[in-house]
């Protein structure tokens, strides 16, 4: 029986809200406390948008967590990598993770740029990476042998209906030009999942619920404050269950159900034990079947009549023609016309004014969101 904890929190409250949500589902027990410790930060965007990206009180709960419990902050480090259409040395910045991270005293890793990464071969059967890899997986160095914590957001997103803890490691595993496996985007995330299973230690997700995310995400999404937290060691139940709150089958989504399927976790409902909130009584029906005018352009080319094209689009000396076309429609057009509205509206809502008390910079948190560390609990 796969046990995920789901509580509400408030932003009075959050430090110990994480801290609880994280004990109730056990954290310790899945983590070795002998391995360095990854905290896999989500940088869907280099903006702060809602319900985007991780938060910062996220971050800094997990990292209080781990430091009242006795895990050495010598053995926990930040990990980021970066996408060839999202600044992760921007976002860091932007979304107040490097000012947790540095305030911790902790290590700030991209992987991309300052590790080795080298080739990886499972011993379990791939479904899509040797093909779209035909070379060799290629995986950071640095995460074989450490643990890993995911902190998602809870959103739904335009290629995998729905992105959590799975899709996590699609940002920590796969080097900047993964879009190569979005043609396979389900079959890829059960592949890294196999993977995760065989080089990590211990993994854990602590997925953010304060603000949520429906539509066309990552990005382009409706927001909603819900003040939820969930955490689980099975990855496959963390994600089936923020499926349930979403209001939708986890057997629907194909990346939940293959992973079910081939053993890796369970998505099934009756195998979840969910304690402290009741499901059925916080969930909503999110939007998850919405697209943006690049999306519909990209599924044109990874499943639709341009499929023929999808190499010379995407894999040759022309494909910065797509990161331009990305960038002008996200960065420039979207962000500005819709999107600041909608952030100016999140900032005057008790997590946005959360989020406005951390610092953008600098190594000292703000009296309103310090507070001793929760005791250590045995």
């Amino acid at each position: 029986m796969a046990r995920v904890a789901l509580v509400r929190g408030t932003p009075a409250t959050v430090l110990d809200d994480v801290a609880g949500v994280m004990r109730a589902a056990d954290y310790a027990a899945a983590l070795d406390r002998a391995a360095q410790t990854a905290l896999k930060v989500n940088i869907s965007w280099q903006h702060w948008y809602p319900a985007c990206s991780t938060t910062p009180w996220q971050l800094d709960g997990v990292i209080r967590t781990l430091r009242a419990d006795s895990f050495a902050p010598a053995s926990l480090y930040a990990a980021h990598n970066r996408t060839v259409v999202v600044d992760a040395r921007a976002g860091e910045v932007r979304n107040k993770h490097r000012p947790v991270v540095d305030a911790h005293g902790l290590r700030n890793v991209h992987l991309y740029e300052d590790d080795a990464w080298v080739r990886y071969e499972p011993r379990g059967r791939l479904r899509t990476l040797h093909e779209v890899y035909p070379d060799g997986v290629r995986i950071p160095q640095r995460m074989i042998g450490s643990n890993v914590i995911h902190l998602p957001t809870m959103k739904t997103h335009v290629f995998t209906t729905l992105t959590g803890a799975m899709k996590n490691a699609f940002g920590g595993l796969l080097f900047e030009k993964r879009h190569y496996c979005h043609a396979t985007i389900h079959e890829t995330l059960v592949d890294l999942l196999m993977i995760q299973q065989e080089i990590h230690p211990g993994v854990f997700a602590v997925v953010d619920g304060s603000f949520v995310g429906d539509g066309p995400g990552p990005r382009c999404m409706r927001v909603r404050s819900q003040g939820l937290f969930l955490a689980g060691a099975d990855q496959v139940a963390v994600d089936a269950t923020i499926a349930r709150l979403m209001g939708l089958d986890p057997f629907d989504i194909p990346f939940l159900r293959l992973a079910h399927d081939d053993g890796l976790g369970t998505a099934d409902a009756r195998e979840i034990e969910v304690v402290g909130e009741d499901v059925d009584q916080v969930r909503w029906q999110a939007d998850a079947r919405r697209d943006t005018f690049a999306s519909r352009g990209q599924k044109l080319i990874y499943w639709g009549p341009l499929k023929r094209l999808e190499r010379l689009l995407l894999r040759t000396v022309i494909t910065p023609w797509s990161y331009a076309a990305s960038r002008a429609y996200h960065d420039l057009y979207w962000y500005n016309v819709i999107g600041r509205r909608r952030v100016r509206a999140a900032l005057q809502s008790p997590w946005g004014r959360l989020f406005q008390q951390y610092p953008a910079e600098g190594r000292t948190l703000p009296a309103a969101v310090q507070s001793p560390p929760p005791a250590v609990r045995t």
